[in-house]
């Protein structure tokens, strides 16, 4: 599968974007990504969690982008022994980020604590940030990174207000944005602050590490690790996000963020055929070798390349990916990854299709239906 859609040029929030008075070129970054991605699944059964894309483009790579930005040259990121080689090869392939980047194995599931662990011989003494593989956050992180390269804090973690904290960590702070607790998961939460996943440390973490125990789900928990920390008096500080956050752990989160992708950083950009019976409307993007053939699209929308849409309406907020047929078939607010087959569909509505799968109803088909379907699938509709 081919990864050239999208460049996504993080911005908004009105975040500093002058280089660093200090280190944070002598940050490092760890990026976990080690999860099996259960929520995703059947998707996740052939295709690693971080590589699922979002506006045709890996959640990694968005991630990617905004370590980068901050000015960090050295990346080390956390995977399986079952997703090394996927990650490792699409990472390569695209090449797109000007930094050395490392591969480190967690051999089991252990917490994120436990991936801080492992990634321990990289990071040496080093400061650094630490971020969440299926995260995407909106606007430029190097505010961040400044404050706590120029501060006395061995932490400085990320938030953003939630409807419902008790689904998140949840921060309580005092004055100046410093973290007073952290709580897991808490019934009667008494913030709304929710920790969406980056986090910069101090080398403090590891010792922090070795005194705690796993928790009732046998995981070493980062939120223990820096409670640690603020029970020895260390000062750890917060910063709240004003713009939007996505954690694509789930099926309707991954269509979320495609959508939001699709609508900020989404521009018109027609390299393939488009021919005269068609009509291209909005902030549509098409790949190279692409045939657009008496169908009308509508964006934003991101078509990749070597496609061919036939008799076909594609609406808003759907990513098609590369090698793709879709012919008699209308899809709005889907993810189609590469190489699939879509015929005689009424109305594809709210879907994900994973990679080679095949849907094919009949000439007279009038359903409209919803589907979540892995790779090397075949549905067929009567």
């Amino acid at each position: 599968m081919q990864w050239t859609s999208i460049r996504w040029i993080p911005g908004g929030d009105n975040i500093l974007s002058s280089p660093l008075r200090k280190d944070a070129s002598e940050l490092k970054a760890i990026v976990l990504c080690a999860g099996k991605g259960t929520r995703l699944r059947p998707l996740t059964d052939s295709i690693a969690k971080p590589l699922v894309p979002i506006a045709n483009r890996p959640v990694l790579f968005y991630v990617l982008d905004q370590i980068v930005q901050v000015g960090i040259k050295e990346i080390g990121i956390i995977v399986s022994p079952e997703n090394k080689h996927q990650i490792s090869n699409a990472v390569s392939r695209a090449g797109q980020w000007p930094c050395d980047i490392h591969y480190i194995v967690q051999k089991e599931a252990g917490g994120l604590a436990h991936a801080v662990t492992v990634a321990e011989n990289f990071l040496g003494s080093c400061r650094f940030m630490m971020f969440l593989g299926d995260n995407v956050i909106q606007g430029n992180l190097s505010r961040y990174a400044e404050q706590f390269c120029n501060d006395t804090s061995l932490a400085l973690i990320l938030l953003k207000e939630v409807d419902d904290p008790r689904l998140f960590g949840v921060a309580e702070l005092g004055s100046h944005g410093k973290v007073i607790r952290l709580v897991e998961k808490p019934r009667e939460p008494k913030s709304n602050l929710a920790m969406v996943g980056i986090y910069f440390f101090s080398p403090d973490i590891h010792s922090a590490i070795k005194q705690i125990k796993p928790s009732g789900r046998g995981e070493l928990e980062i939120t223990d690790a820096i409670q640690w920390l603020l029970d020895q008096g260390k000062e750890v500080n917060s910063q709240t996000v004003c713009g939007w956050w996505l954690d694509t752990g789930k099926k309707d989160d991954l269509l979320a963020a495609n959508r939001i992708v699709l609508e900020e950083f989404a521009g018109r950009d027609i390299r393939g055929q488009v021919d005269a019976a068609s009509t291209i409307t909005g902030r549509v993007e098409i790949g190279s070798e692409t045939q657009i053939i008496n169908s009308i699209v509508t964006g934003p929308v991101s078509i990749a390349g070597n496609c061919i849409i036939k008799n076909a309406t594609v609406k808003p907020y759907t990513s098609i990916n590369d090698g793709c047929y879709v012919d008699n078939a209308s899809l709005e607010n889907t993810i189609v990854l590469g190489n699939v087959s879509i015929r005689h569909i009424l109305y594809l509505k709210d879907s994900i299709i994973g990679n080679h799968t095949e849907i094919l109803g009949k000439a007279d088909n009038t359903r409209q239906i919803k589907v979540f379907l892995g790779s090397y699938s075949k549905l067929e509709i009567d």
